[in-house]
């Protein structure tokens, strides 16, 4: 697969230069759907520019999403007609916009879409993430239909959890880069 089709979607406030995904697009050549308002989210907004980006891909793409980013792949997928171009999705840390502390900081986000995606998924969570439970987070995996792995305890699986390159992440990310004939 072609670096450049390898979309890293951030979350809210996007994802700054120590973050996994930021050392990722670095590292590997791998590209960021910027987003025309990182403060302020707006789902629709952040749906079409999902949608332009892929569009805009030769060949099948795979989506690297973190916090925002993996509610912005469930509301995406439910409403694209280009979801077949995705071969997989990295979903890492999913963001819970329901919870009654971040309902007016993301007005446009709740519900959560909790539709099977069309695409193989898989969802890495912890334990002690201080924006989405853990047994939330394994619900979003079980109705988007994505394998969950446990981290532990890793926080938000961001910057602060000091995860660097996060070799563990990249190799779940070759799973679905590079998936295996049965």
């Amino acid at each position: 697969m072609k670096p450049e089709n390898v979309l890293i979607l951030p979350g809210w406030q996007s994802s700054g230069p120590e973050h996994w995904q930021s050392r990722w697009e670095v590292l590997y050549g791998y590209r960021r759907v910027d987003q025309h308002d990182w403060m302020t989210p707006r789902r629709g907004d952040w749906i079409a520019r999902l949608e332009d980006v892929i569009l805009g891909c030769d060949g099948p793409v795979v989506l690297v999403a973190h916090s925002l980013g993996c509610i912005l792949t469930a509301a995406w997928a439910q409403v694209s007609r280009s979801t077949a171009r995705v071969q997989g999705a990295l979903l890492v840390a999913p963001g819970d916009p329901e919870r009654d502390e971040l309902r007016p900081l993301l007005p446009s986000w709740a519900p959560i879409v909790r539709d099977r995606l069309p695409f193989p998924g898989i969802l890495a969570g912890s334990r002690n993430d201080p924006y989405c439970g853990f047994e939330k987070a394994q619900s979003l995996a079980q109705s988007w239909g994505a394998h969950f792995i446990d981290c532990g305890e890793c926080g938000h699986i961001n910057a602060e959890s000091g995860l660097g390159d996060w070799p563990e992440g990249r190799a779940w990310l070759t799973e679905l880069t590079n998936p295996k004939d049965n």
